[in-house]
């Protein structure tokens, strides 16, 4: 991976979290299973809550905010989250989705200011993974996994493309047919040039469920299939 790689915006969801009927679907029951420390349906219900929120806050971000804009959202919305986990420190899903949306400040704001953000964001990640490395479908690995991709390689920053693969492919076996586990291994692929097996996966991407209540993300997310499937 050359050093100076350009950081991308994180879907997660890998933005890479879903949000289908098998993930998420924005239910307290669905929460409820997340993780064993969920003490009741109330906290399971809080979670909900917070998560939809900062999804669907993300994804009018990421594919409705001017360019110039987004550095700022992003931050506004990462202390959003900062203050959703206070009250749900346990949550694999709040904190992977705090890494994500730094994750994504620091593809918006770019070059090596926005390593420190890289650092945050991997902790989040890690931490969902230590809780409960299965929660959104392993959004956490997937979301992990791009950002070992994405950022410089030592002595800049902590990116791996070997550590990468391994993240990314135990995101894909969570959730094979996934928009986003399919999306971010393709690019990965693409990047190391296996381009046949690049667009199989973005293939399996476009014709992922849709997830419901996040019409706006996998509007975008489609856009970004198409595009690197114009590049390949």
């Amino acid at each position: 991976m050359t050093a100076y790689r350009s950081m991308k915006v994180l879907m997660l969801a890998t933005a890479l979290a879903t949000m289908s009927g098998i993930a998420l679907a924005g239910s307290p029951l669905a929460l409820a299973a997340e993780s064993p420390t969920a003490s009741s349906a109330a906290s399971a219900t809080a979670v909900a809550a917070g998560l939809h929120e900062l999804q669907s806050r993300w994804a009018n971000i990421q594919y409705k905010t001017p360019e110039a804009r987004r550095a700022d959202a992003f931050d506004q919305l990462y202390q959003r989250a900062q203050a959703l986990l206070k009250a749900q420190p346990d949550s694999a899903a709040l904190h992977t989705w705090a890494g994500i949306i730094r994750g994504s400040q620091a593809g918006a704001e770019g070059g090596l200011g926005a390593l420190s953000l890289v650092k945050e964001a991997r902790s989040e990640f890690e931490r969902a993974i230590s809780i409960d490395p299965t929660a959104l479908d392993g959004s956490a690995y997937t979301s992990l996994g791009t950002l070992y991709h994405q950022v410089p390689g030592w002595p800049l920053s902590f990116g791996d493309d070997d550590k990468a693969r391994e993240l990314l492919q135990k995101g894909l076996n969570l959730n094979p047919d996934g928009i986003d586990s399919n999306y971010f291994w393709a690019q990965f692929l693409h990047d190391e040039g296996d381009d046949a097996q690049a667009r199989q996966a973005l293939e399996k991407a476009m014709a992922a469920a849709p997830r419901p209540g996040r019409e706006t993300a996998d509007a975008g997310r489609r856009q970004d299939i198409q595009a690197l499937l114009q590049e390949i």
